[in-house]
């Protein structure tokens, strides 16, 4: 008997679980009884049955019944174990995988606390397989260990590392200094090198005098992978150095200068030195100090005493008698190198400050009018150098290249003033601002206009484009605004929200 089919097209099944099946090829035939559904079509398509269950990408779709060598599928049967996951399945991993999925690759805590919130009923958890998607998105670095391996005599174990190199070289050259730290005494040197391929060099001589002062070898040579070791045409005799006198390096993972944490923090340590010392005179005369301020940089080795640093007289000098002011130096919240960073971004700060026309203020301002222009600002007169890294390469700053206006009374032509009535309507159509009264004894914000050309692929310019901005920068806090919020919120906690809102049949 053969059965006519009317039409071909492509069909939506919806399952038990919630699913949409989408069907591709479907021939449509009034006089069937039954539907059919091509099973190794199925499987073409991803989809594999286990269990008397049918899955694709370890979700659950539906539960085909094998009878007469056909696998039944009944529409009509609701699938408790899809939406009572309380049901205990010889397959909980499986929807343990699917409620991650669902509920936007959130973890195992997050779906225990929904579950003691009630948001989902319980069920026996079982942890999943990893899942690969969560590996490539949400991977983090594993937590370090405290630890770590110890040394149990002395040379057992030696930390090394060069630091810098400085923007200021000190006397003789130097702009890198290198440590050699001992793990069991945590007991260092440091020497002064000028380049860092006089590693090798500084790390022979520490060699023969730790070794003939202690009577002991140096089994462990930990470092992290810098070029000094691992660079050059020394590189090798280095390594045969090492291993003429049975020395095993250890290098570090890289990246991870947590795992080199001694000679971290003792660089760390050098960089902060500096405590505030009163070093007495070696003569004295009446009615005149018997000491002066220094800083304290160092110990000598080849004599009994300190190395005090005199800022007056910039000298590096030796001597026993000084008296240290510890508790100031350790109750100080900055240390040198905040101090230097601050000046350095102070600095920059002040060099970027366009001075302040009376075009840039409106005319109902004019006590800061006033006192903007009668404030001397200060530039700064450092020569901006390109990176070394941008040589060969083109490198261009569009406010200069396109010439574009800096202040009111530069753009004065059509196109720009076009550009700042655009702005300008904008504001107004978006309710950017509310107008109201000044309040007493409080002076206005002021404002600038930034202009920019925009440019094509071939370099024409093509559009104007004019921002009104607000100097932000001359707030008080606790005068012109107490506290600054935006409001986010998180991706998964919208994807939380959507799980539910379907799970319930909520309306959204």
């Amino acid at each position: 008997m053969m059965l006519v089919a009317e039409a071909v097209g492509s069909y939506s099944l919806s399952l038990p679980s919630g699913l949409v099946l989408e069907l591709e090829n479907c021939y449509y035939v009034p006089r069937m009884v039954k539907n059919i559904i091509s099973f190794d079509l199925l499987v073409d398509h991803g989809f594999y049955y286990k269990l008397s269950s049918c899955f694709k990408n370890d979700i659950f779709y539906f539960k085909a019944t094998p009878t007469n060598g056909l696998y039944v599928l009944n529409l009509q049967e609701k699938n408790d174990e899809i939406y009572h996951i309380s049901k205990r399945s010889k397959d909980i991993e499986v929807q343990t995988y699917l409620w991650h999925c669902r509920l936007g690759h959130i973890n195992k805590k997050r779906i225990e606390q929904l579950q003691k919130r009630g948001l989902l009923e319980s069920f026996d958890f079982k942890s999943f397989h990893n899942c690969e998607s969560c590996l490539s998105g949400k991977m983090t670095k594993r937590p370090f260990n405290k630890d770590n391996e110890r040394a149990k005599e002395l040379l057992e174990i030696i930390h090394i590392d060069v630091c810098r190199p400085f923007s200021h070289e000190a006397r003789g050259g130097y702009r890198y200094f290198i440590t050699f730290t001992n793990d069991f005494s945590r007991y260092g040197y440091v020497y002064l090198i000028r380049h860092k391929s006089e590693a090798f060099e500084k790390f022979k001589e520490f060699q023969n005098e730790v070794q003939n002062q202690l009577d002991r070898k140096i089994k462990f040579l930990r470092s992290d992978r810098g070029g000094e070791y691992l660079l050059g045409h020394k590189i090798q005799e280095f390594d045969n150095h090492l291993m003429e006198y049975g020395i095993v390096s250890q290098l570090t993972p890289p990246y991870t200068p947590q795992m080199n944490g001694v000679s971290e923090r003792r660089n760390r340590t050098l960089l902060d030195m500096g405590c505030e010392v009163y070093v007495k005179h070696t003569t004295s005369e009446k009615l005149k100090p018997k000491s002066d301020k220094c800083f304290s940089v160092g110990y000598p080795r080849t004599t009994v005493g300190y190395y005090f640093y005199n800022p007056s007289e910039n000298k590096v000098f030796v001597a026993r008698n000084g008296e240290f002011l510890e508790g100031k130096f350790l109750s100080l919240e900055n240390t040198r190198n905040d101090v230097d960073l601050q000046e350095v971004e102070e600095e920059t700060t002040f060099s970027i400050v366009e001075p302040v026309t009376q075009q840039e203020l409106v005319e109902t301002q004019p006590e800061t009018v006033e006192e903007v222009q009668t404030q001397d600002l200060r530039r700064s007169t450092r020569i901006r150098q390109e990176p070394d890294m941008y040589l060969g390469f083109l490198v261009s700053q569009d406010s200069e290249d396109l010439n574009a206006p800096l202040s009111y009374g530069d753009a004065a032509v059509e196109q720009w003033l076009e550009a700042m009535k655009a702005e300008m309507q904008s504001m107004y159509d978006n309710l950017v601002w509310e107008l109201t009264d000044l309040p007493q004894h409080c002076k206005a914000i002021g404002h600038k206009w930034v202009f920019k050309k925009k440019t094509d692929m071939d370099g024409n310019v093509h559009t104007f484009k004019a921002r009104l901005v607000a100097k932000g920068f001359t707030q008080t806090h606790g005068t012109d605004y107490n506290e600054t919020f935006s409001p986010v919120a998180m991706l998964k906690s919208i994807r939380i929200l959507m799980a539910i809102s379907a799970y319930f049949n909520y309306e959204i």
